[in-house]
């Protein structure tokens, strides 16, 4: 299997394209300078997985600058805190903050020059406006949490995302799923066939940080620790065939 044996990548984008969990820990800062016991980045972005993946599968209907709110609220009550509504609600707008990654625009810009690019994420459209500025591409297509009313790792995402493809001719045999939680992605894209790219983020640290642990590992095709590294070995792959 090659890199240039696909046309379309299909992309998670936080955590891969970007940087959340600088974006979560930053946005909590408010709530964090209150605990009284200082925690650590990882053990914030843990429990912050831990009541977004909860609040995910009991409201999957609810935009996800509206389901932020919750999962500040349930952090507050866990930590002992107090917080407002005002506070709440401020988190959940705290996603067109967010920063890309360092080498995602870059490495987008490059990649479509090869393939269809693809978002499927965990989102709502607005927020996702603010983030697709700072990655300054057009994708071929954007699919949200917002228009699927589930969130991923529900297949309920990936059926929407195969079956909106798949009317525009694109198999899932054209299909490379790149993206950084093996629980939210890896998984499921396995479940339903998909190879699939770990952009492998959180390689110098321990833990899954603001994903659930997945259990089971699944299969992966490709790994890099970065786009700009994905951008290297298709380079490389490219030449290859131009041999």
């Amino acid at each position: 299997m090659q890199l240039t044996d696909f046309n379309t990548l299909t992309f998670d984008c936080y955590g891969t394209l970007i940087d959340w969990e600088t974006g979560i820990f930053e946005g909590l800062r408010p709530l964090l300078e209150r605990v009284e016991s200082p925690l650590t980045r990882d053990q914030v972005l843990e429990a912050h997985a831990r009541h977004e993946s909860s609040q995910q599968r009991y409201t999957p209907g609810r935009r996800y600058q509206e389901l932020l709110p919750i999962v500040y609220k349930r952090l507050a009550e866990e930590w002992r805190v107090s917080y407002t509504l005002a506070d709440c609600l401020a988190y959940g707008k705290s996603i067109r903050n967010w920063p890309a990654f360092d080498d995602s625009a870059a490495a987008l810009r490059y990649l479509k020059q090869y393939y269809k690019l693809v978002i499927l994420s965990n989102v709502d459209n607005e927020s996702f406006a603010y983030s697709n500025a700072k990655l300054q591409v057009e994708f071929d297509a954007i699919i949200t949490a917002e228009d699927v009313g589930s969130y991923k790792p529900s297949p309920r995402n990936f059926e929407y995302m195969l079956e909106k493809l798949g009317a525009r001719g694109i198999g899932k045999e054209n299909i490379l799923h790149t993206a950084e939680s093996l629980f939210h992605d890896h998984q499921p894209a396995n479940e339903f066939g998909l190879a699939s790219c770990w952009i492998y983020r959180r390689h110098a640290k321990q833990g899954f940080g603001a994903t659930m642990n997945p259990g089971s590992p699944p299969k992966i095709d490709f790994r890099f620790n970065s786009m700009a590294d994905l951008v290297k070995a298709h380079q490389a792959a490219l030449q290859q065939t131009q041999r």
